[in-house]
């Protein structure tokens, strides 16, 4: 008698409390790192948790825009340095920019770290500024 065919793959077994609080907080922990970590979490284990589903949504649309932003200023940044070979005085606006990606990355790290201490306590964390592309 042929056996019978393998169950289709799902989303997987639902995660326990606990491991739902943990993922939802290293879901923000990743922020400091880049937009891999929330993503991969949030596409992983969006089904199989509530508290990772709303956290992790949270932490996606957070780097999302950060991700934005640095991008933005890079280019900002880098159209200032070229025309600062031609004229100097504008190398003060590359320069202004670079503190502008520099105080970007150092508010991503802070609003990660404290989001994911919220969090890994049983919280919740909603950042301050956060366009929300994903609902």
């Amino acid at each position: 008698m042929a056996d019978p065919a393998p169950a289709p793959a799902g989303a997987g077994a639902p995660l326990s409390e606990t491991d739902d609080q943990q993922w939802a907080s290293v879901a923000h922990f990743g922020n400091i790192v880049g937009l891999l970590p929330a993503l991969v979490i949030w596409l992983v284990f969006k089904d199989r948790g509530v508290k990772t589903r709303v956290e992790g949504r949270e932490a996606l649309n957070w780097i999302v825009n950060v991700t934005a932003a640095a991008v933005a200023l890079w280019i900002v940044y880098v159209i200032f340095e070229v025309i600062a070979i031609a004229l100097p005085p504008v190398s003060i606006l590359a320069t202004l920019v670079g503190l502008v990606i520099f105080a970007v990355y150092a508010l991503n790290v802070t609003f990660a770290i404290m989001a994911g201490i919220r969090v890994s306590k049983g919280g919740s964390y909603r950042y301050p500024i956060n366009i929300r592309w994903i609902r």
